[in-house]
């Protein structure tokens, strides 16, 4: 739990650019003391820094990302993939068949990314982006 407040920094930079854009977030940094008591957590450390961080929370036989962040000092590097890969080869060890997510409607270049790692688009509600990703 000592590393609540440097995940807590990462997280807010990571979604900076978005909340300076005028998009409309939830407090994405809120809670991640009770996530990390609660839920799945990968972080990706880099010269004992953490830069990126995911959170998934298992319901029987699917899975819901709650939060994914990535420093963007270290975006563009396979940080998010790798972190969802991480993530995804625990869930099937689980027996964990499906995962979903929700992402915002004005962050394109997420829903770009989640397309690009096998997840499809299955639905919009408000401001969500909603898609789910079969896991084999």
């Amino acid at each position: 739990m000592s590393d609540v407040p440097e995940l807590v920094a990462c997280v807010d930079a990571a979604y900076l650019q978005a909340r300076q854009q005028g998009i409309d977030l939830p407090p994405v940094s809120e809670g991640l003391d009770q996530d990390i008591r609660d839920h799945l957590v990968w972080v990706s450390v880099i010269s004992d820094r953490i830069v990126g961080m995911i959170v998934i929370a298992v319901k029987a036989d699917h899975a819901h990302l709650m939060n994914i962040a990535v420093h963007p000092s270290e975006g563009g590097k396979g940080i998010a993939k790798s972190l969802i890969e991480t993530a995804v080869t625990e869930l099937q060890s689980l027996k964990v068949g499906r995962i979903d997510l929700a992402t915002h409607v004005d962050m394109p270049g997420n829903v770009g990314l989640y397309t690009y790692l096998g997840w499809v688009e299955t639905g919009r509600s408000d401001t969500k982006v909603h898609m789910s990703r079969d896991i084999v």
